[in-house]
């Protein structure tokens, strides 16, 4: 149609080529929404929605917050190939320093699970997950949603692998960190790697400020752009943003906000009048000139 949509002759529907995807019933231009993503992939480190508010002027922080979330959203192909090979498996802990239990049973803070492929050279694909506790269920869970069966698991010592590699049909390698008188990155380079990165990266181009509703969002975009560190192109990354983008369906903003506040309520005003309280009462002094609007006051003169 003369207006850029489509018209069904069956149905008789008039349907936009953005339905059905983050953009759909968006009133911000698709060229807005094109050097949002440009902005967020040509980066090395991304960029925040603080950034973003003031490179495009937008009227509100929560226009830029909203598009990031939405591109994040379309971050994560669906079915997309699980890891192969020896692949090494840790937690790590996202969050401010609180007080409270160290290690895996932290207060405050967001467990999240780490999985790395090893190489030959360098390291591979990694997958991010927040979890809610380290147990053998849990860390199961995650195993078999991203490594393939078969594949060699590389941990720590911890109670709970042998579970999670019995049940998915992996390998195992584990190490006892305390007992090998090693550094734990020693055994484990890749998840410690990884858990550095991400942590210096949430502190550096967000500041820290990520709520933990919203960490795994953040993770799926560390993904994103960690798996295709090797490109040579930030023109073929951004390419791959947009087709995924156009395969997700709508996000709403309510959606977005995990924990929406209900608006303030503003106070009514009371019909009788205010009255100070007795302990700001204060003695006004005598101001003769001001006795009648229209008399004038004359000082006295001696003498």
């Amino acid at each position: 149609m003369s207006d850029g949509r489509w018209w069904c002759e069956p149905c008789r529907r008039r349907v936009s080529v953005t339905a059905g995807t983050i953009f759909h019933g968006t009133r911000t231009p698709l060229t807005v929404w094109f050097a949002a993503g440009w902005y967020m992939t040509s980066a090395k480190n991304g960029v925040s929605a603080a950034t973003l508010h003031r490179l495009l002027g937008f009227g509100s922080y929560q226009t830029a917050w909203a598009m990031l979330h939405r591109y994040r959203t379309a971050m994560i192909r669906p079915g997309r190939d699980r890891l192969t090979g020896d692949v090494e498996v840790d937690e790590m802990l996202v969050g401010g320093v609180k007080p409270g239990r160290p290690g895996r049973g932290a207060l405050g803070k967001v467990l999240v699970a780490v999985a790395v492929e090893q190489q030959a050279k360098g390291f591979g694909r990694c997958r991010l997950q927040v979890i809610a506790d380290a147990s053998t269920p849990t860390l199961s869970s995650f195993a078999a949603r991203h490594i393939e069966p078969g594949a060699v698991l590389v941990t720590d010592g911890w109670g709970a692998y042998p579970g999670v590699a019995a049940a998915g049909g992996y390998g195992h390698k584990p190490t006892n960190i305390s007992r090998s008188g090693q550094p734990a990155h020693v055994p484990l380079p890749g998840v410690h790697l990884v858990a550095s990165l991400v942590k210096r990266w949430l502190l550096g181009t967000h500041q820290g400020a990520v709520e933990a509703d919203h960490v795994q969002a953040y993770l799926d975009e560390f993904c994103f752009r960690f798996n295709r560190r090797g490109g040579r192109h930030r023109g073929l990354l951004f390419r791959r943003l947009l087709e995924q983008a156009t395969n997700v369906s709508p996000v709403t903003y309510r959606s977005l906000v995990v924990d929406p506040k209900p608006k303030s309520v503003r106070p009514t005003t009371p019909n009788s009048k205010r009255l100070s309280p007795s302990t700001l009462a204060i003695t006004v002094p005598r101001r003769p000139w001001r006795t009648h609007p229209n008399q004038q006051w004359v000082p006295h003169q001696d003498g």
